[in-house]
């Protein structure tokens, strides 16, 4: 059906009429791994026409990320940032105006709250019956019902801040995520319910994938958040602005505990249905995340030896701007505390910031290590990495070195 319906756009190109639906339709059938190579083609040809075509930037730049995200296999461009469809979420980004640096929370709530609650709307229509998409390996009813709490977990404080949280009384689990699904719904704007629809591309069939690409993309927004905040932070220092940089570093410590109960839902995966849909993941691994490596290396400069590692390769464009002197947190601290820009009770208060902003990074990192342990054991990550291995060496690494922080007290138990 999607074939027939690129045929006839082809004819008659608009951007108002392309057939997302009947596209996205064929994609969840078959996963993108297999998508036919007749369908890609025609994919193809319709990237190749949108330098000609004529309309509003922002529909002709949705259907440019959609092709490209649909394409990057084929393209030998598939990574962790096409696998996600990130492009499509439009996060904050590193080179946003530093003055935009407020709004980041605002904005990252909105995002993680759709993000979130259209995988429990997935839970809820599959159970419901309303949907068939994805129909491999569907997990018993009681492993749903800890994705609702764990959901919920997510969603509350969210939905508190963004004053959606006034009609969740439901006391079942199964109910009250229905009410916050509603909830965030109704709130959002076409072109949101757009990009969350077109941000879905499993490349394979098993049920348990939705799960995990959501997962994916509400620890990438949680991590774009951190680096704009980092950056607030940088900014502000030589101002002695110690309130906005305490404020913003108290932000990300809160962003990083709440985005904890990602881990749980995630943890319901089946490994079984891990295992199987990550065969055709393969290119694509977090080690990648450009976010993470924006986020680690605007605390301090990596070591030498992690500059010149795999992963710092991976996102050579951050790599890039560390080898060019990019400012840092610790750099900035330093200097704000010699030059006098900050006095010693605003040092006190920094140092306490930074050390919580600390120990909540390497909490987050010792329990990714966890949980990647319980789900891959020994093997190889996905992306030619080293999978666990490489995690165990790295959860470790100080975020500050000005600031200690001890690693036994930082972890989870």
């Amino acid at each position: 059906m999607s074939i027939a319906e690129l045929k006839s756009w082809l004819r008659e190109p608009d951007l108002t009429t392309f057939p997302y639906e009947a596209v996205i339709t064929e994609y969840h059938c078959v996963g993108k791994h297999f998508v036919s190579p007749r369908l890609l083609d025609l994919l193809a040809e319709v990237r190749a026409e949108l330098p000609s075509m004529r309309g509003p930037w922002p529909r002709l730049r949705t259907l440019m990320s959609f092709l490209d995200t649909l394409l990057d296999k084929p393209d030998e461009r598939y990574d962790y940032s096409s696998y996600t469809a990130l492009p499509l979420l439009q996060l904050p980004g590193a080179d946003d105006p530093v003055e935009q640096a407020p709004f980041a929370r605002a904005r990252c709530d909105r995002l993680t709250t759709q993000i979130v609650s259209d995988a429990l709307a997935f839970e809820l229509d599959t159970h419901a019956g309303r949907t068939v998409m994805l129909p491999r390996m569907c997990p018993p009813e009681e492993l749903i019902r800890k994705r609702y709490k764990h959901g919920m977990r997510v969603l509350r404080p969210r939905l508190a801040r963004m004053s959606l949280d006034g009609d969740l009384t439901a006391s079942d689990p199964a109910d009250l995520a229905q009410q916050a699904c509603t909830a965030v719904r109704e709130d959002m704007s076409v072109a949101e319910r757009r990009a969350l629809e077109l941000s879905m591309l499993p490349v394979y069939t098993a049920h348990d994938e939705y799960l995990f690409l959501r997962v994916l993309q509400a620890f990438e927004t949680t991590f774009s958040l951190l680096a704009v905040s980092l950056r607030g932070v940088i900014a502000a220092l030589p101002r002695g602005d110690v309130d906005q940089a305490e404020r913003f570093l108290n932000s990300g410590q809160t962003a990083l505990r709440e985005s904890a109960p990602l881990f749980s839902m995630l943890a319901t995966m089946q490994v079984e249905a891990f295992q199987t849909f990550r065969q055709y993941t393969e290119g694509a691994s977090a080690i990648q995340s450009r976010n993470y490596k924006l986020v680690e290396s605007l605390c301090r400069r990596p070591d030498r030896e992690r500059v010149d590692s795999a992963a710092y390769y991976s996102t050579p464009d951050v790599r890039l701007r560390i080898l060019l002197g990019q400012a840092t947190l610790e750099e900035a601290y330093g200097h704000a505390c010699e030059t006098g820009c900050v006095d010693e009770r605003g040092q006190r208060r920094l140092n306490t910031a930074m050390r919580g902003f600390a120990r909540a990074l390497m909490r987050w990192r010792q329990t990714h290590y966890r949980l990647a342990v319980r789900m891959l054991g020994e093997k190889t990550g996905t992306g030619y990495t080293e999978g666990t291995p490489y995690l165990k060496a790295v959860r470790d690494i100080p975020v500050f070195r000005t600031v200690r922080v001890n690693n036994q007290t930082a972890r989870t138990r």
